[in-house]
């Protein structure tokens, strides 16, 4: 049975390049930074849980337009061990992670709300009351 593979041309000119550029940023720890997210429906709103591990409040950026919720985030780690006044290990990691999804209605963003706590995010997000049909009187 012949074996298919796929033609990648740059892994000939720059094997290291572009090689783990889909993959999710991970720290020095070995953890994978992601944003995995929960969307639930109900009649009227959307439920959003964002898993954020290590995240602080203030890194937090949510942005919505429309049906469309862009959650995105900064993380900066630093860690220092010493003995007396010489550093042993030093380790810093700066680094974003950003997650869109699109919903089937549109959110009021002046009544949606957001909570973080234990590295959760939780959005309440209405839906946005659809236009009643209006009759156009024909003349």
């Amino acid at each position: 049975m012949a074996r298919l593979s796929v033609y990648d041309p740059f892994a000939e000119v720059f094997p290291e390049l572009f090689r783990g550029m889909l993959q999710p940023i991970r720290t020095p720890g070995g953890e994978a930074l992601e944003i995995k997210v929960e969307v639930k429906e109900s009649n009227g709103d959307y439920s959003v849980q964002a898993e954020m591990p290590g995240v602080k409040k203030e890194d937090i950026n949510v942005q919505i337009d429309g049906n469309r919720v862009s959650i995105s985030a900064e993380v900066k780690r630093e860690s220092e061990q010493k003995e007396g006044e010489r550093v042993l290990r030093s380790e810093r990691y700066y680094g974003a992670v950003a997650r869109s999804f699109t919903l089937a209605s549109e959110v009021d963003e002046s009544r949606a709300s957001a909570n973080f706590e234990n590295g959760v995010l939780k959005l309440t997000l209405p839906k946005k009351a659809a236009p009643a049909a209006k009759r156009l009187e024909i003349k």
